[in-house]
């Protein structure tokens, strides 16, 4: 009875082991404090980071050449006179933008590494932990099967007394039986 609870001792182990990995892997989708270290989780940082996001969309990207369009249009025609040919002001435009969009994209990039590496850091945390399980069950496999292999030799060891005694049992039965019925003859054994 007790090597039956002994041996579903390290299953129950390895059952609680593999639930508590499958929430340590999550823990890193819930939001991260550490992440607050670089920009914080205020209104720029998040702000920012969707910002540098915005420059990289299609829609982005077309709005910005219909404005610049519009902008070069109106003032090669001659419907407006704000900006004329070698566009000073439209120039100055891009110069600012460049200038806030870089910074932001770089603060976008070193969130996003921190994320990756937090993510990466828990997928390594729970290959260790399938890695540790995987062990401790080949272990386990290990001692059942040495286990097993001693009590197949004990059985195999008990079946040969048995045989061994079996057959004394019936020389010494043979023996009385011959003893005891004088002139009959021994023709059973």
């Amino acid at each position: 009875m007790q090597t039956q609870e002994t041996s579903r001792q390290p299953e129950a182990k390895a059952s609680a082991t593999i639930a508590n990995s499958h929430r340590e892997h999550f823990k890193f989708r819930l939001p991260a404090p550490h992440f607050a270290r670089v920009f914080g989780n205020d209104w720029f940082a998040l702000r920012a980071e969707a910002f540098a996001r915005f420059f990289g969309t299609p829609t982005f990207l077309v709005s910005q050449t219909v404005v610049v369009g519009v902008w070069i249009g109106l003032n090669v025609v001659g419907l407006v006179h704000f900006d004329v040919y070698p566009f000073i002001l439209l120039n100055l435009a891009f110069s600012l933008q460049a200038a806030y969009a870089a910074p932001l994209i770089l603060l976008a990039q070193t969130r996003q590494a921190d994320r990756d590496k937090a993510h990466s850091d828990a997928d390594a945390a729970h290959r260790e932990a399938i890695a540790i399980i995987n062990d401790e069950r080949l272990a386990e496999s290990a001692r059942q099967t040495a286990h097993l292999l001693e009590l197949m030799q004990k059985n195999n060891e008990l079946t040969e007394l048995t045989k061994t005694l079996s057959e004394r049992i019936e020389t010494l039965t043979a023996e009385v039986h011959r003893h005891l019925i004088p002139g009959n003859s021994d023709t059973h054994a």
